[in-house]
């Protein structure tokens, strides 16, 4: 495959998800704070930054499975906090996730997997819905005969790429993708983001990627947000490290961009260096 160009949304001004003075508290613990984001149609945008910055609680908040302690979800100008249980039911359909293991019925065949929400959310009958299925496995490369096969008997890639083709299923308009390449050797990981080229290519598909994988955000990103974990910020830090291109992130000024692409430990280890010093203090 050839990668797609770079695409830039063709307006700016037309934001499909307006994440508005987001935080979020699980508790007395808060997993995101003072988090602002406008991601326009038709845009790539990579969440990026280590475990347990909050980067699947903040794509969970965008479709509404977690909702914000603060602030506000503006969903194509609508906000989330003020539809009724029936929209937010059909706007969910507008949705297709990519969970980080696939997520997979075991007891199903990959054909009654694919098929699964449009059995859920139309009246399709079984040729349609026949039809589709082999549409949206052969996009993502997967030969007509694991059509009966159960997902224990693919391997974890093939696994991943019927995730994508259920998430598909039903023509989303924003596609949300978590980790989607943990757990995969690189040859497979690459074909995972060149499916995630693929689709932004043959469907007009707004997406979120949540990785902590820089080829993966290099190679898919129109634009990347780059979080920090909350406990570990100062009373006036900004959790958002860094939101731009992808060729940025090299040159950005914050030391702590610049040691997570490049895989350093750098102020992570004095920090832990300087706990164990405390605990150690505390005990004599």
């Amino acid at each position: 495959m050839v990668d797609a160009p770079r695409r830039t949304p063709t307006d700016e001004n037309d934001v499909l998800v307006h994440v508005d003075n987001v935080s979020v508290r699980f508790g007395r613990n808060w997993t995101l704070r003072n988090i602002n984001l406008k991601i326009p149609r038709g845009q790539t945008l990579v969440l990026l930054g280590e475990s347990g910055c909050g980067k699947t609680v903040l794509m969970k908040t965008v479709i509404g499975l977690v909702k914000p302690t603060e602030g506000r979800i503006l969903y194509d100008g609508r906000d989330l906090a003020t539809l009724p249980d029936r929209e937010i039911t059909a706007l969910r359909t507008r949705f297709g996730f990519v969970f980080q293991q696939a997520a997979l019925f075991d007891s199903m065949t990959i054909e009654q997997n694919v098929a699964f929400p449009l059995r859920q959310h139309t009246a399709k009958g079984r040729d349609e819905l026949r039809r589709i299925v082999m549409q949206r496995l052969a996009e993502v490369g997967l030969p007509d005969n694991v059509v009966t096969k159960k997902p224990a008997e693919l391997s974890g890639g093939m696994r991943k790429r019927v995730g994508i083709a259920r998430a598909l299923a039903m023509s989303p308009e924003i596609m949300l993708y978590d980790e989607p390449t943990t757990g995969l050797d690189p040859i497979m990981s690459d074909v995972i983001n060149e499916l995630i080229l693929a689709v932004r290519r043959q469907h007009p598909v707004t997406s979120i990627v949540v990785t902590h994988d820089m080829h993966s955000a290099r190679k898919v990103a129109d634009r990347v947000v780059m979080l920090y974990p909350f406990a570990r910020l100062g009373d006036r830090d900004s959790q958002v490290l860094y939101d731009g291109p992808p060729k940025g992130l090299d040159h950005a000024p914050d030391r702590r961009v610049g040691q997570f692409v490049r895989g350093e430990a750098g102020d992570r280890l004095m920090e832990m260096r300087e706990r164990a010093m405390q605990r150690d203090t505390m005990t004599l």
